[in-house]
C-alpha cells in the first residue's frame, strides 16, 4: 500500500484469515437534537457506537439539546464494515431512552474519498427507532487513519456476503443477525432496540459485554458438581467469577495494596476509642465498674479460670451473675434509641437520646427505679456507652481461651474453616492467634494483626463478597453479584460471626462499612437521606422527583425499574403490577419510598440474612442498641489522632476568607475539642471518622480528591449544614463565638446528622 502525505494517522489493512481489518479512529463531535417540547428539561446524551460486534460509547452531557463531545473512539473494522450511531438519554431511575439513530457504511465513505479516510468529517441524519422517516437531529463525527488499495478494496466487496450468516425471523418479520464468535460456544444477537448482546450457549446466559478471551495463564475447569470455575496458573489461586482483563488488573491493584499493608498497619495500631487522657485514667482506675459499687454484703471475686463470681456473705452463697443486673440478661430490649445508665450509688436510669432526657421510669414496665429522685442532665456520653458495652461483654465472656491457627498464605480460608468449626459461644473465650513458624505469647498484638489482615482479605475481588459503595467512596457494602461465588452465604455467615467477634474483644477493622450498613447492624429504619452516602446521583434524582410537578415536566415512569449484575439487565417491580402503574403526583412519594427501599437492598437480603446470622450468634444486636451508627462505625474502625495543623493547612474557603472572624472562631472551637468531638465534626462533614494515609491533603469526595471545605451560605439564625459528598461545611455569618459554638455543638451531637445533605 502507497504511503499518502498529509494523513496525520495511516492505518494498514492486515489480514486476520480471510479477513483484512483496520483500525479506525471514529471522533464524536457533536450532534443537535430535535427539542421535545412536552419537557423543559433537556436529555443527558452519550454516543453508542457498534461495528462487526464491538461496542464503544462516548461520555453523556448532562441536559442538553446541543451536546458536543470531541471524544475519540477507535474500532476494528473491515471496508465493507457498518458502523451503527445510536444516541443515548441517560436514565437514572430506569432504562436509558434511545433518542436516535444513523448508520455510515465504510466502503462508500471510502469510494467518496479516494479510498482514504484521513480527518474526513461526516454528518449524519439521525432518525427515530419507530419510524426511519422521522429526523429527529444530526450528528457530525470525524473518521481518521483508514487507507486501501483498490485491489485489496475490490476483494473485500467480493467477500462481504461470506461472513455473516443472515436469517428471517419468523415471528415479527424483521431481520436478525447471528455471529459466531470463537469456538461457537457464543453467538452475537441484536434486540428489538437494535441494540448488540451476546448468548453463552454453554453456560446458558446473556450479556451486553462482548466477550474476551480468558486473560494470558487462565483455564475454564468443571468441578465434580458441573459447577464452572477458572483456574490462574500464574498466582496458582481459583475463582468462581469469569476473569477479564479488568478483574485481573483489580486483583493486581488489591495485591499492590496488600504488599503496602506494613506501612498501614503502623497508622492501623495508632487507632483508639478513648483519648490519650481517658487511657491514662483507665489505667489508674482499673477495677472502673459502670454500674457502680456492688450491694451491701457482696464481694465480687476470680476463680482459677478467670471466671468473674459474686459472694454473698450474709447467706454464704455464691452466683455467677451480677446481683445488680440479676435478671436484666432476660429482660426484653429497651426501646429503640434508649439507653440504660447507673447512678455513683448503682441506682438505674434511663437516657433517652431521641429526646435528650432522662427518667428513673423504666421504659418498658412504667416502673421507677426510684421516687423523687435528684434530676440527672442529658449527656451524649460516647465513653460511658463504650464501658457499659466492655461490661455486658464481660459478663457475656466464657473462661480460658480458644486457639485459632492460621497460616499468612491462606488467611481467609483456614480462618473461615476454623471460626466456623467452632461453638458460637466459644468465639467470646479470650482469642489465642498463632501463625505457624511465629509461636510466641499472644497479648493482644498477634489477635490485632489478624483482625486486620483479615478484614483487608475479605476485599479480594476473586471471592465477590463486597465492592466499594461509590466510585470515589471507598466504604463496603454486599456485592449483588456475589452469588457467582456457590458458598457466598457461608462466607457471609462467616463475615457476620468475626464483625461481632471484632466488637465484642474490642479490636479494629481495617475497611469500615457504608453507614446504611452500620444502622441495619444497629436494626435502625434506613431513610432516602441515606442514599446520599452511597449513590450521590441517585438521590438526586429523586429529590428533583420530589420538588417538581412530574405531569408538567411531561415524565413518564412506572412502578419498575431496572438493574444490571454482570452484564445481566432485568427489570424489578416495587410492587406486584409496577411496570404498569403509572407515577403520578398523587403517588410519588410511595414511589420515592418504594425505590429508595429498593436501591438501599437490591438483590442482597439473603447476604444479609446469612451475615446477621453469624453476627447474632456472637453478639445479639440488642446490646449495640444505644449506639448510632456513626458511633458504631468508631467503635469498629477505632479513630486516630486528628492534626488540628494537617486539618487547617489543608482546608479551602468559599466566600470566607481565611482571616475571616467566623473562620477564626471555627478554628478556635474545633481547637478547644477534645479528639472525639472532633472525629464527630469530621464525620458530620465528610461522612467518615477515617483519615486517607495522606491525611486531609488526600481526601476524597464523589467526584475524585475533593479537599475540606467552609462556605459561607445562610442567615445567622440557621443551623450548620453538611455536603458529606463535597467534604463541605455550610457555616451561616454568625455574630457571635458563643452562637458559632453553640449550633455546631448542637449539630454534630444529633445522632441522625441534623442539617445534613
Amino acid at each position: 500500500m502507497s504511503d499518502v502525505t498529509g494523513c496525520r494517522c495511516k492505518c494498514c489493512l492486515q489480514c486476520y484469515g480471510s479477513t483484512m481489518k483496520a483500525q479506525l479512529q471514529v471522533t464524536v463531535i457533536s450532534a443537535k437534537l430535535k427539542e421535545n417540547k412536552k419537557n423543559w428539561f433537556g436529555p443527558s446524551p452519550y454516543v453508542e457506537v457498534t461495528v462487526d460486534g464491538q461496542s464503544k460509547r462516548t461520555e453523556k452531557c448532562n441536559n442538553t439539546h446541543s451536546p458536543k463531545w470531541k471524544q475519540a473512539l477507535t474500532v476494528i473494522v473491515t471496508p465493507v464494515s457498518k458502523l451503527i450511531f445510536r444516541v443515548w438519554s441517560h436514565q437514572t431511575l430506569k432504562a436509558d431512552i434511545l433518542l436516535g439513530t444513523a448508520t455510515l457504511e465504510i466502503n462508500k465513505t471510502l469510494k467518496d474519498n479516494d479510498l482514504k479516510l484521513c480527518e474526513v468529517v461526516q454528518t449524519l441524519q439521525l432518525c427515530s427507532d419507530r419510524d426511519a422517516r422521522d429526523v429527529v437531529g444530526d450528528l457530525s463525527v470525524c473518521l481518521d487513519g483508514m487507507q486501501v488499495d483498490p485491489e485489496t478494496f475490490a476483494s473485500a466487496e467480493r467477500e462481504q456476503g461470506d461472513r455473516l450468516h443472515t436469517h428471517m425471523n419468523p415471528l415479527n418479520h424483521k431481520m436478525s443477525v447471528s455471529v459466531c464468535l470463537g469456538h461457537c460456544s457464543w453467538e452475537q444477537r441484536v434486540d428489538q432496540n437494535g441494540r448488540v448482546y451476546f448468548v453463552d450457549h454453554i453456560e446458558k446466559r446473556t450479556t451486553w459485554d462482548r466477550p474476551e478471551p480468558l486473560p494470558t495463564g487462565w483455564e475454564r475447569r468443571v468441578d465434580p458438581m458441573n459447577r464452572v470455575y477458572y483456574v490462574d496458573h500464574i498466582t496458582r489461586t481459583t475463582t468462581w467469577q469469569r476473569p477479564t482483563q479488568e478483574s485481573v488488573r483489580n486483583y493486581e491493584e488489591w495485591q499492590h495494596q496488600r504488599s503496602q499493608l506494613q506501612g498501614a498497619m503502623q497508622q492501623f495500631n495508632q487507632r483508639f476509642i478513648y483519648g490519650p487522657q481517658d487511657q491514662l485514667a483507665a489505667t489508674a482506675n482499673k477495677e472502673f465498674d459502670p454500674l457502680g459499687p456492688l450491694p451491701h454484703g457482696w464481694e465480687k471475686r476470680t476463680d482459677t479460670n478467670g471466671r468473674v463470681y459474686f459472694v454473698h456473705h450474709p447467706t454464704r452463697t455464691t452466683q455467677w451473675e451480677d446481683p445488680r443486673t440479676q435478671g436484666l440478661l432476660n429482660d426484653k430490649p429497651l426501646p429503640e434509641g434508649w439507653e440504660m445508665r447507673f447512678t455513683v450509688d448503682g441506682i438505674p436510669y434511663f437516657v433517652d437520646h431521641n429526646r435528650r432526657t432522662t427518667t428513673y421510669i423504666d421504659p418498658r414496665t412504667g416502673k421507677s427505679s426510684l421516687e423523687n429522685g435528684p434530676q440527672i442532665t442529658y449527656v451524649r456520653d460516647f465513653k460511658a456507652k463504650v464501658q457499659y458495652f466492655r461490661f455486658w461483654c464481660q459478663q457475656l465472656s466464657m473462661p480460658q481461651h480458644i486457639k485459632i491457627t492460621v497460616s499468612r498464605k491462606t488467611l481467609f480460608e483456614e480462618s473461615f474453616q476454623q471460626i466456623m468449626s467452632f461453638h458460637p459461644q466459644d468465639l467470646r473465650r479470650r482469642l489465642w492467634i498463632i501463625f505457624p513458624g511465629e509461636e510466641g505469647l499472644d497479648y493482644g498484638g498477634v489477635a490485632r494483626e489478624w483482625f486486620f489482615l483479615l478484614s483487608h482479605e475479605v476485599l479480594n475481588p476473586m471471592y465477590c463478597l463486597f465492592e466499594y459503595a461509590g466510585k470515589d467512596n471507598y466504604c463496603l457494602q454486599i456485592n449483588p453479584a456475589s452469588y457467582i461465588n456457590p458458598d457466598h452465604l457461608k462466607y457471609f455467615k462467616f463475615i457476620g460471626r468475626f464483625i461481632a467477634m471484632a466488637l465484642f474483644h474490642g479490636k479494629f477493622i481495617d475497611t469500615g462499612f457504608s453507614l446504611p450498613f452500620y444502622k441495619r447492624i444497629l436494626n435502625k429504619p434506613l431513610a432516602l437521606k441515606d442514599l446520599e452516602s452511597i449513590d450521590p446521583e441517585f438521590y438526586n434524582s429523586l429529590i428533583w422527583i420530589k420538588d417538581n410537578n412530574l405531569e408538567e415536566c411531561g415524565l413518564e415512569m412506572f412502578f419498575s425499574v431496572d438493574k444490571e449484575i454482570l452484564g445481566e439487565v432485568t427489570t424489578h417491580e416495587l410492587k406486584p403490577g409496577g411496570e404498569n402503574i403509572q407515577v403520578t403526583e398523587e403517588n410519588k412519594e410511595e414511589y420515592i419510598r418504594l425505590v429508595a427501599e429498593w436501591r438501599l437492598s437490591r438483590g442482597v437480603e439473603e447476604q444479609t440474612q446469612a451475615f446477621f446470622e453469624g453476627f447474632n450468634e456472637v453478639l445479639p444486636q440488642q446490646y449495640l442498641q444505644y449506639f448510632d451508627a456513626k458511633e458504631l462505625e468508631v467503635m469498629l474502625c477505632g479513630m486516630q489522632e486528628i492534626d488540628l495543623v494537617d486539618w487547617q493547612r489543608n482546608t479551602i474557603y468559599r466566600h470566607y476568607a481565611r482571616s475571616s472572624k467566623q473562620i477564626l472562631w471555627f478554628w478556635q472551637f474545633v481547637k478547644e475539642m477534645d479528639n472525639e468531638k472532633r472525629m464527630r465534626l469530621l464525620q458530620f462533614v465528610t461522612g467518615t471518622c477515617r483519615l486517607p494515609v495522606g491525611g486531609f491533603a488526600d481526601l476524597m469526595g464523589s467526584n475524585g480528591p475533593q479537599k475540606f471545605c467552609i462556605e459561607k451560605v445562610g442567615k445567622e439564625n440557621w443551623l450548620p449544614r453538611s455536603h458529606t459528598c463535597f467534604n463541605r461545611l455550610d457555616l451561616p455569618p454568625y455574630k457571635s463565638y458563643e452562637q458559632l459554638k453553640e449550633k455546631l455543638i448542637f449539630a454534630i451531637e444529633e445522632t441522625e446528622g441534623f442539617g445534613q445533605e
